[in-house]
Formats: structure tokens, sequence, C-alpha cells
């Protein structure tokens, strides 16, 4: 079984998006970590869905809410049966490709190498 962990900069993208969210609509705010916590799990029985990224090894899953949705930057380690989500944002966000430049390599605090 394949398993999934979110980098730091992913968890904070997700609690940015909700405080975000908080002040326009507390349903939507409450609802966000079931959409993408659902959206991502798909990931664990198919981890190539996502389409390929601009960053080499990299995939982008789209995850669907209504007219727009969100985006998870993540990277498939097929040697340790690992997803590692690098990023989240929604899609509307302004500066698309720049919030997933810079170093992704790093390794997340939480997992050992």
């Amino acid at each position: 079984m394949i398993n999934v962990v979110y980098h730091d900069r992913a968890r904070d993208d997700v609690l940015r998006l909700v405080d975000f969210l908080i002040e326009h609509d507390v349903d939507a705010a409450l609802a966000i970590f079931s959409i993408i916590d659902d959206g991502i799990s798909l990931l664990k029985n198919h981890p190539e869905i996502g389409r390929f990224s601009e960053v080499d090894c990299l995939r982008e899953l789209i995850i669907s809410r209504g007219r727009t949705g969100y985006i998870a930057l993540y990277e498939f380690d097929e040697l340790r049966d690992l997803i590692i989500v690098l990023r989240v944002k929604h899609q509307r966000e302004a500066e698309f490709n720049q919030l997933f430049k810079g170093n992704l390599s790093e390794q997340p605090k939480f997992i050992k190498p």
C-alpha cells in the first residue's frame, strides 16, 4: 500500500487556504480539509493520476470543487511506495507557477530517510 505524507509547506498551504476561507465562508473553510484529503487519498490507489508538472519528476493533482478547485503538487517515490504532497493551492491564486518554485527536494521533517 502506498503511504501519503504532507510536506510541512503543504500543511501550511492548507492552513493558509482555510484561514482565507474562514473570513468569507465558515462552512466552506470547515469542508476544505475533507475536500483536499479526499482528493489526495485517490493517490493511494492511483499514484500516477496527476498530470506532469513543469518541474521534473513532480505531478499536479487537480482537486475539483465546483467551477474551480485546488492543485496539489506531489512526488511519487516508487521505491518506497510513498507520495509526498509538496504544495497545495487554489487554482485561482495569483502567480501559480511561482508558488511551486523553490527547493522542493528538501526532506520533510517527519520522513526518515
